[in-house]
């Protein structure tokens, strides 16, 4: 049996009225309805350590690229353990209350924002929570906030990761901070280093000894000195020696004149 006009018409309408359909979702909302952020792991265990979350925000926007990317990190993560790995070639990160934001020159529409950070430990859970803001470079946003629940759906779904039970012997440790500058070493140039009892003693002989060379030098010049003085001394004997001689000369011809006159 034929089908009737009406019934052909309404078939050849169906196709161009989910268009219209899906056209006028896409503007009520701004952004395709299947675009959505994402994330995975390298290793998705509770308490597992140095893993890579990667993130993907879908481009939504067919008129501006994505500019900016705030992440809200998981319950029991600290900001403090995670630092970049990869992210869009001039994009900057920097850490937040609760999470980080990365951001720089608005991609190229239609671009997808993807990058990845390393989480030093993962904390001990099910599943990883993580609420995405994406920014595009006309100022329209989209949260993929919305926790999931049993049995709903949820509209705008915030990335998760599920994990595996942690391995055997796994323990919490303690954050350590990457982006605290580590303390150098004190060393003789940077730290001035107290005198030792033994360092004031050892200065006094070394000052001591210095005099002494000095000393010696003085005493040997004294002494060269002396030595010039002895042979002064000894030119005075010699001399006083010869005018003595000489006195006992004249003395004896004196003498000898005199007993040559009595004569």
């Amino acid at each position: 049996m034929s089908s009737s006009p009406l019934s052909r018409r309404a078939r050849r309408a169906a196709p161009a009225a989910a268009f219209v359909c899906g056209l006028a979702l896409v503007v009520a909302t701004g952004h395709p309805a299947a675009a959505h952020a994402g994330v995975t792991a390298s290793e998705p265990r509770a308490l597992a350590k140095n893993v890579t979350l990667t993130f993907t925000s879908e481009a939504e926007s067919a008129k501006a690229g994505l500019t900016k990317v705030q992440v809200v990190l998981a319950q029991d993560m600290s900001s403090a353990a995670v630092i970049l790995k990869q992210a869009p070639k001039g994009w900057k990160f920097s850490h937040s209350q609760g999470g980080y934001t990365i951001s720089g020159a608005p991609l190229a529409v239609g671009r997808d924002a993807v990058h990845s950070v390393v989480v030093q430990q993962l904390p001990d859970a099910k599943e990883l929570v993580f609420r995405v803001l994406e920014t595009y470079g006309d100022g329209s946003q989209a949260r993929w906030i919305e926790e999931p629940r049993a049995g709903v759906k949820p509209e705008n779904p915030a990335p998760v990761v599920k994990l595996r039970a942690k391995a055997a012997g796994a323990v919490r440790e303690r954050v350590r901070p990457p982006s605290a500058p580590a303390t150098p070493p004190p060393t003789a140039e940077t730290t001035p280093k107290p005198p030792e009892a033994g360092a004031t003693a050892s200065a006094t002989p070394l000052t001591a000894q210095t005099k002494g060379h000095d000393s010696h030098g003085t005493t040997g010049g004294s002494a060269r000195s002396g030595g010039d003085g002895d042979g002064g001394g000894n030119g005075a004997v010699i001399a006083a020696a010869a005018g003595g001689v000489a006195v006992l000369a004249a003395g004896g011809f004196w003498a000898y004149r005199r007993r040559s006159s009595g004569t």
